[in-house]
C-alpha cells in the first residue's frame, strides 16, 4: 500500500467501528413485524409453487425442477416460521387483552410478549429478504474496471492501491483473479500510475459478491508531493460487470451467445474489426506484429482495445469476452431504467446513478465511509490490504442493496395491482 507523508491524529488512532444511519431511508424494510397483504401474497403463492414442485419431484426427479426447489425453499421455510411466530405473539396479545384472563395466565403472556414479538419481526425480515429474486448474474465472475477520474495523477495512483485493494481481497477469499488489461504510466519518482485496469474474478458467486462495488469512490490525502500539507481530493471510478463464459452454452437459456433474446447476444455484422500494430512498452513485438485488436460495437458505439499479448488471437478473444460483459451489462441497465419511471411515484427515490460518489477513503482521519449503507470504519489499512473490515464495508452494502430490492418489488406489486384495479 503507498504510504503518504501526514501525521495520523492521535483521537484516530484507536480502532473504532461507528454505524451511521443510511443516507438513503427504506419504508420498504422497516423493523415491523406486519407484512403488507402484497407481500403475504406473493409469499404464499411461491409456496404453493414449492409444495406442488416438490410433489413432482418426488416421483420424478428432474434437474431444473430441484434447482426451482432449492431457490423456493427459503420462502417456504420463512414462511412457515412467521405464521407460527404470528400465532404465538397473537395468542399472547388476546390473553392480555381478555379481562378474563385469569392473573397466573396474564403473568405468563406478558412475559412470553417481548419476546414472541421479537421472534415475529425477526421472522418477518427473513421473509421479506427470501422474497427478493436472486440476481439473474449472480452466478457468474465478474470483471471490475478501474479508471481514474479527478484528481490527475493523484487519482491514478489511487486506482493502482484500489486494484491491489481487489486483487488482496479476492486472494483471501480463495477467489483467482488476473489481468485481463493494465495500462500504466511512469510519474514522479517512477511510481506507476494506472491508467486502465480490468481485472477478471474467476468463481461461482464473485459477481454478486462485488457488484456492491460499483460507482466512484474518492480519496482524500496528502499527495507526496504536496509542500503545504493540502489534502487533494481525487476519485477513481469502478465498474463491476458479470463474465461471461467465452465458450460453450451455459445451462441457462439467456447465457448463449448464439441466443438474439439473451442479453449479450452480439451479432458479429454489428462490430467492426480493426487489428493494428501494438504501441508503448513491450519489446520486440511491439511496431513489428498487428497483434492489436480494436472492435467497435456500431449500435452502441462501444469501443475495446486489447493490445495485452503478442498473439492477435488472445487479444481478440480478449475484447470479445470484454465487449460482451459492457454490452449485456447496458442492456439490463436499460430495462432497470424503464423499470424506475414505474417505482418513482411509488418508491419516492432515485435511482442511484454511477456519477455518485459511493465511498470516501480518508488517509488523515485512517476513515472509510460507504455513503449508501452509512457505516463509516477507521481501519483504512486493514481496508485497502483486503482484509475482514473491507468484508464488513460490503457486508453493508449488500444489506442496503437488499433493501432497495425490496423497496422496488413493492413498487412493482403494487404498480401490477394498480393495473389490475385500472
Amino acid at each position: 500500500m503507498r504510504r503518504v507523508g501526514y501525521a495520523i491524529p492521535r483521537q484516530y488512532k484507536c480502532r473504532v467501528i461507528r454505524w451511521r444511519p443510511a443516507r438513503f431511508s427504506s419504508s420498504a424494510t422497516s423493523s415491523t413485524a406486519t407484512l403488507s397483504p402484497t407481500f403475504l401474497g406473493r409469499a404464499r403463492a411461491l409456496t404453493a409453487e414449492y409444495a406442488e414442485l416438490s410433489d413432482q419431484l418426488a416421483k420424478n426427479y428432474d434437474v431444473n425442477i430441484a434447482k426451482k426447489v432449492g431457490e423456493l425453499s427459503p420462502t417456504s421455510t420463512a414462511l412457515s416460521d412467521w405464521e407460527q411466530a404470528s400465532s404465538v405473539s397473537d395468542i399472547s396479545t388476546q390473553l392480555l387483552s381478555d379481562p378474563t384472563t385469569d392473573t397466573e395466565l396474564r403473568s405468563i403472556a406478558a412475559e412470553e410478549l417481548p419476546s414472541s414479538s421479537q421472534s415475529l419481526e425477526e421472522a418477518a425480515i427473513r421473509l421479506r429478504t427470501s422474497l427478493v429474486p436472486v440476481h439473474e448474474f449472480a452466478h457468474l465472475p465478474c470483471l471490475i474496471e478501474l479508471r481514474p477520474g479527478a484528481g490527475g495523477s493523484e487519482a491514478a495512483l489511487f486506482a493502482g492501491d484500489l486494484l491491489r485493494m481487489y486483487q488482496a481481497f479476492c486472494k483471501r477469499q480463495g477467489l483467482h483473479a488476473s489481468l485481463l488489461k493494465l495500462d500504466e504510466t511512469e510519474g514522479m519518482g517512477n511510481e506507476s500510475q494506472v491508467q486502465e485496469a480490468i481485472l477478471e474474478i474467476e468463481g461461482e458467486g464473485a459477481y454478486a459478491m462485488l457488484r456492491c462495488e460499483a460507482g466512484v469512490h474518492r480519496v482524500q490525502r496528502v499527495p507526496a508531493t504536496e509542500s503545504k500539507s493540502r489534502t487533494h481530493t481525487s476519485a477513481v471510478s469502478v465498474m463491476v460487470l458479470p463474465s461471461f463464459p467465452s465458450t460453450g452454452v451455459d445451462e441457462m437459456t439467456q447465457n448463449s451467445f448464439s441466443d438474439p433474446t439473451s442479453d449479450y447476444f452480439v451479432d458479429p455484422k454489428d462490430v467492426r474489426t480493426d487489428v493494428m500494430r501494438a504501441r508503448g512498452a513491450g519489446g520486440q513485438h511491439v511496431n513489428t506484429t498487428d497483434s492489436a485488436v480494436r472492435l467497435t460495437h456500431i449500435p452502441t458505439n462501444t469501443v475495446v482495445a486489447i493490445q495485452d499479448s503478442r498473439s492477435q488471437i488472445a487479444n481478440r478473444k480478449k475484447a470479445w469476452h470484454i465487449l460482451r460483459s459492457r454490452i449485456a451489462q447496458a442492456r439490463r441497465e436499460a430495462r432497470e431504467e424503464e423499470m424506475a419511471k414505474l417505482r418513482v411515484s411509488v418508491v419516492g427515490v432515485a435511482r442511484m446513478g454511477r456519477g455518485d460518489k459511493i465511498r470516501t477513503y480518508n488517509w488523515g482521519q485512517q476513515r472509510v465511509t460507504d455513503h449508501r449503507s452509512g457505516i463509516t470504519l477507521h481501519h483504512l489499512d486493514d481496508v485497502l490490504e483486503g482484509g475482514p473490515s473491507l468484508d464488513t464495508v460490503m457486508q453493508s452494502v449488500r444489506g442496503w442493496m437488499t433493501e432497495r430490492e425490496l423497496e422496488a418489488l413493492g413498487a412493482d406489486e403494487e404498480v401490477c395491482a394498480g393495473g389490475k384495479a385500472a
